[in-house]
């Protein structure tokens, strides 16, 4: 299915805030009820001891749902690893909810960050959940182009392919923000009326998720924007695909490439 560059409501400066916070508080519930990305801890774990990081800096974190189930599984494995949420969007309300729980492991960043300019004091091993699609190519370039500038080794995630079998799941999106909005907290009434009487939040999450599904990159077109992004092979790339369960994963990661050297590109695993 080709890609097609199509926008989300969600992106839209105009889109008030509130209504952002309760569609990615909506996503956040979903990653900790079903323990959506529990099979990428090896691949968190893998990079995190190659580059000796202790530091995950989460870029364009959202609702940052995943977190509250991936964080313990990462630190069971290396104890000292802490995590900063940053968004161009900070939702606040979301990232408080982590850190509270966390013991000091888990901060955020009030200012709005650019996952496509870092800043450089913002140090460690840097991850994108469900938020790469987001981005136009010379974008989603950019953010891999910042990375290899900095050093700082990438990770990317994302929970759909670009296939009519996800346009259909993601069309019924609607009929699970309708049974889970009772459920996500914090307890909101107008996140109660936005959903029911007036029914912005199902409505908005059902289309920005196909269009999330039809702007979605292939592996292989994740390792175009990573050889753009990095011709002089800095870095050492891999796609792959993971399936668990019903879920399919599909990630791109870059390290720097230790071997001055070294002739490797980017390589997709099989």
């Amino acid at each position: 299915m080709k890609r097609f560059q199509l926008f989300e409501i969600e992106d839209q400066a105009w889109f008030p805030r509130r209504l952002r916070n309760y569609m990615t508080d909506f996503l956040r519930t979903i990653a900790e009820k079903f323990n959506l990305f529990e099979p990428v801890v090896p691949v968190l774990r893998d990079i995190l001891a190659e580059t000796g990081k202790k530091h995950i800096v989460d870029l364009a974190s959202g609702g940052g749902g995943q977190w509250r189930t991936l964080l313990p599984q990462v630190q069971a494995l290396m104890p000292d690893v802490r995590l900063t949420l940053t968004d161009l969007y900070p939702n606040t309300s979301a990232f408080e909810d982590l850190v509270e729980p966390s013991q000091g492991a888990v901060d955020y960043e009030t200012r709005p960050i650019s996952a496509t300019s870092v800043p450089c004091e913002l140090n460690g091993l840097r991850t994108m959940f469900l938020s790469m699609h987001h981005f136009r190519p010379s974008e989603a370039q950019a953010i891999l182009e910042n990375a290899v500038v900095h050093q700082a080794p990438i990770a990317v995630f994302e929970a759909q392919c670009r296939d009519f079998e996800h346009v259909i799941k993601f069309s019924m999106s609607p009929i699970f923000v309708l049974l889970l909005t009772p459920f996500i907290r914090p307890f909101s009434v107008l996140r109660l009326v936005f959903t029911y009487p007036i029914p912005i939040v199902p409505l908005v999450v059902g289309f920005d998720g196909v269009v999330s599904v039809l702007r979605t990159y292939s592996p292989e077109e994740m390792l175009q924007l990573a050889a753009r992004a990095d011709p002089s092979q800095k870095f050492l790339w891999t796609a792959n695909t993971i399936k668990h369960r019903q879920q399919t994963i599909l990630f791109l990661t870059g390290v720097p490439n230790r071997s001055t050297n070294s002739c490797h590109g980017p390589s997709i695993l099989t």
